[in-house]
């Protein structure tokens, strides 16, 4: 099969299940239960939260938010099928894991709170940013403002106290 500019992403893709080139920027293939992709994520930003903990939070898990916008990498990778290109963000004691689906294939990209950024640009919508990767997303609902707002609250209080308070 040739997809014209698009063989490149299909050739890492089918080529083995790691492919060194995701691996690197932490945008992994986490469709397959293996233990080397787990335990870099769970060195990255830790290890999923406790049962109890997910309870104290109110849920760890966004909705389903559609993508407005993304990085050439990413975009690379959801055009490359015709579903709707949506994603949903989970919370992680050290940073969050945005998983978007394409061709067949869970993607996940790893963002350590000390790495991220958010920013609300318009009313309707939350962008995410890690290095040379953004993901815009929409939030025309109540939920995903209030999801948003835990997030900002998390990454707060992951991270130290600056020098300046001490």
């Amino acid at each position: 099969m040739n997809f014209g500019k698009y063989n490149y992403y299909v050739q890492i893709i089918r080529s083995n299940r790691y492919p060194l080139y995701l691996k690197k920027k932490m945008l992994l293939n986490v469709s397959y239960n293996d233990r080397k992709i787990k335990e870099q994520i769970d060195s990255e930003v830790g290890p999923p939260f406790s049962l109890r903990d997910r309870w104290k939070l109110g849920g760890i898990g966004s909705s389903k938010l559609a993508i407005t916008h993304a990085s050439i990498d990413i975009h690379n990778l959801l055009v490359l099928d015709n579903n709707s290109n949506s994603c949903n963000v989970e919370l992680r004691p050290k940073g969050i894991i945005v998983r978007f689906r394409s061709l067949l294939e869970t993607y996940g990209l790893v963002i350590p709170y000390y790495k991220l950024k958010v920013y609300k640009g318009q009313a309707q919508e939350y962008s995410m940013y890690k290095d040379h990767f953004c993901i815009k997303v929409a939030a025309t609902e109540k939920s995903t403002h209030l999801y948003f707002k835990k997030l900002i609250t998390q990454k707060t209080a992951a991270l130290p106290t600056p020098l300046e308070e001490l």
